[in-house]
């Protein structure tokens, strides 16, 4: 078993991925495309399951072992994607017509475009 990560792989005998690890990237799956969340909510949803975790760690875990999952739906509380992968990432996120706003560089518009874990998907509601 292996762990994309952005820019390269690492597998699981390298370094293996906790509970936590694999909550936050279960839940990244979760977001439809068309749609983002913050690293808060993913936070606030792995700390429910797990009892750990914050923003900040769901940034790392991102971009640790992101690699194999939407990890441009996730976007910093203002909407903004994380610098380093922002290019690629704003490029992503226009193709699956997420709303952004008229920043320089673009945001996501989280009023709009906004999901919560446990939302309905479209085809259920």
């Amino acid at each position: 078993m292996s762990w994309e990560i952005i820019g390269r792989v690492n597998t699981a005998a390298e370094q293996g991925p906790g509970d936590y690890v694999e909550t936050v990237l279960d839940l990244v799956e979760q977001i439809p495309p068309g749609r983002a969340t913050t690293y808060g909510v993913i936070a606030e949803a792995a700390r429910v399951a797990t009892g750990k975790g914050s923003a900040r760690t769901v940034g790392t875990v991102m971009a640790q072992y992101g690699g194999g999952v939407p990890w441009w739906r996730v976007v910093t509380a203002s909407g903004a994607v994380a610098e380093r992968v922002a290019g690629r990432g704003l490029e992503l996120l226009r193709n699956e017509g997420v709303p952004l706003t008229a920043h320089d560089p673009p945001r996501v518009d989280l009023a709009e475009a906004g999901w919560e874990p446990g939302e309905s998907k479209p085809d259920q509601m």
